[in-house]
């Protein structure tokens, strides 16, 4: 029963205002190295038996720092305690390909007649221009990886991929079984962890959008700044800081949190516009998982 933990990759200087997609040479700013940081911490003493990453900068990035906090505090002379594992590129978790879209304000992509289309029937949707990518497509690619890692690593593996927002929307959909027009629900705020446990049966959603903070920060903070850096250690934990937390890889479903996830926002946000969203209306999804890229 492979365990898949899903983080989006942490803030960029773009997130919420410009739909950078695969635009080279995007790396995280200093919002988006602290929450890297702070999701390393969470995730250092969970037995991983691979990380996998969206080739991007910004994953790549947010990937090594989740790697480097595995081997924080080491004796250099001490052997690997048996969690380090480098980190794998896999092209099939990269962004999508937006096409012509690519760099261009999300405020004025709102104004777009396709824009209407991605958020009501993002299954018909292909982004313009020759390289542009249909979202069905971005599904199956990003479904057929985790599929084929989890045949590699095996049923008792526990792996992470870091990706991107409607890549990681749309894994969480074929979980929940969810047709690819419905995937505009879901919520996915850079550097949250969502869980799946692949069994032989069906996948389980375990968690989804956990970025660590406590209920009173999503009600009250705005979407792109809900990061782990600012939560309380007693919350920060996916395998968590306290033992009970711990033991998602082996524990029974009942123990394992399924209700525990704690949603950190959604269209309306209570506490006024998003950032980027100028120009959306109300129960617009931002593309790219919430925030935009």
């Amino acid at each position: 029963m492979t365990l898949v933990l899903l983080v989006r990759h942490g803030l960029t200087a773009g997130t919420g205002s410009v739909l950078t997609g695969r635009m080279p040479g995007i790396g995280l700013d200093d919002r988006g190295r602290d929450q890297a940081a702070a999701v390393g911490a969470r995730l250092a003493d969970v037995p991983l038996d691979a990380i996998i990453s969206s080739p991007l900068q910004r994953c790549r990035e947010t990937a090594a720092a989740i790697a480097a906090a595995r081997s924080a505090g080491l004796d250099p002379a001490t052997p690997p305690n048996g969690h380090q594992v480098a980190v794998t590129e896999d092209d099939r978790f990269a962004e999508v390909a937006y096409g012509d879209w690519t760099g261009k304000p999300l405020k004025h992509l709102a104004k777009e007649p396709l824009w209407r289309v991605v958020q009501a029937h993002p299954s018909a949707v292909r982004f313009p221009g020759p390289e542009g990518e249909s979202l069905p497509g971005v599904q199956e690619r990003a479904v057929a990886a985790i599929r084929d890692w989890n045949t590699r690593l095996g049923r008792e593996a526990v792996y992470l991929v870091c990706s991107h927002g409607d890549v990681i929307k749309s894994i969480i959909a074929d979980s929940l079984g969810l047709h690819l027009d419905m995937f505009q629900r879901i919520q996915v705020d850079p550097c949250s962890v969502s869980l799946i446990r692949y069994t032989p049966l069906r996948p389980f959603v375990l968690r989804m959008n956990d970025t660590g903070a406590g209920l009173g920060g999503v009600a009250g903070s705005r979407p792109a700044e809900r990061g782990v850096a600012g939560s309380r250690p007693a919350e920060r934990g996916v395998a968590g800081s306290r033992p009970a937390e711990r033991g998602l890889a082996g524990s029974r479903p009942a123990e394992r949190g399924l209700a525990k996830a704690e949603p950190a926002g959604g269209p309306g946000w209570p506490g006024g516009a998003a950032p980027g969203r100028s120009g959306l209306d109300e129960g617009d999804a931002v593309i790219g998982g919430g925030a935009g890229g």
